[in-house]
């Protein structure tokens, strides 16, 4: 598994209290797309990047005994939390596994809908992925998922700094993603149909005129970039400086306004 991975498991396990975080909206989000796609009893649930269930349980519960759910995670400590709400549930038809969703498989045509909520942008290949639920999809099942907009993460601050410090801009996360037509398009190229995006706005002010860049961060918002490993400490300081210009621009007696807005997106087979 490589760095960027690596990195990704261990940005999940620090997240102890993820249900509860503060000014979080993933139980929310996590209802709503699950919402989104008419589930049955009996069915059989993909749910990728499980992490604490937020997803799955729910699921197991509306399939009932006659159907099974699947939850997926690379990081133990997401997976932990998710198995102490399985037994404090009393599920039996819901079974959780440590894994790499990039290279799991799955016989064609076994599941009836596969959710994937918060986490598809850590995908180091999208494309790749949508076609490998479709596959593992049954004719007419659902995949959907949940995705942030290209301006959020403070997307912007680092496109910039980036052109700056090294005068070229190098792929962010959300590029891919980052807007309703590219989530489309990529979902037709996969070869679904019937496709629905649903935009909920939401924001936050959050302080970081205080903070320096995370590294760890900067990272994983570049998807491990090769080029990050290659930086000078002249330049990793030009980032430090250039990343502070840019957080006192946006700064107001409130801290920095953060988009927060989320894609529900959902296609058919």
């Amino acid at each position: 598994m490589n760095t960027y991975k690596q990195q990704v498991i261990e940005f999940y396990n620090s997240r102890t209290a993820y249900d509860f975080e503060q000014g979080t909206r993933h139980p929310l989000e996590a209802k709503l797309l699950l919402e989104s796609v008419p589930i049955q009893m009996g069915d059989k649930i993909l749910d990728v990047a499980t992490g604490t269930g937020l997803v799955a349980i729910p699921a197991a519960q509306k399939v009932g005994s006659e159907g099974y759910v699947i939850g997926i995670d690379m990081s133990p400590g997401m997976l932990h939390q998710a198995r102490l709400k399985v037994e404090a549930a009393s599920l039996e038809n819901i079974e959780l596994t440590e894994a790499d969703a990039e290279s799991i498989t799955f016989n064609d045509g076994c599941f009836d809908a596969i959710f994937c909520c918060e986490a598809i942008v850590l995908f180091t290949d999208i494309p790749a992925i949508l076609q490998k639920w479709y596959r593992f999809l049954k004719t007419g099942g659902f995949v959907a998922f949940t995705c942030p907009p290209e301006t959020a993460y403070l997307g912007d601050v680092y496109r910039t700094i980036c052109t700056r410090v090294l005068g070229i801009s190098l792929p962010h996360i959300l590029e891919t993603l980052g807007t309703p037509e590219k989530c489309r398009n990529l979902l037709q190229q996969a070869g679904f149909r019937d496709i629905q995006i649903k935009i909920e706005p939401s924001g936050r002010y959050r302080h970081l005129r205080d903070e320096e860049l995370s590294w760890k961060g900067m990272n994983l918002t570049l998807k491990g970039s090769p080029l990050l490993a290659k930086l000078s400490p002249e330049q990793l300081e030009q980032f430090q400086v250039e990343y502070r210009a840019e957080i006192d621009k946006l700064t107001n007696e409130r801290g920095v306004w953060e988009d927060t807005t989320k894609f529900f997106v959902r296609g058919r087979k």
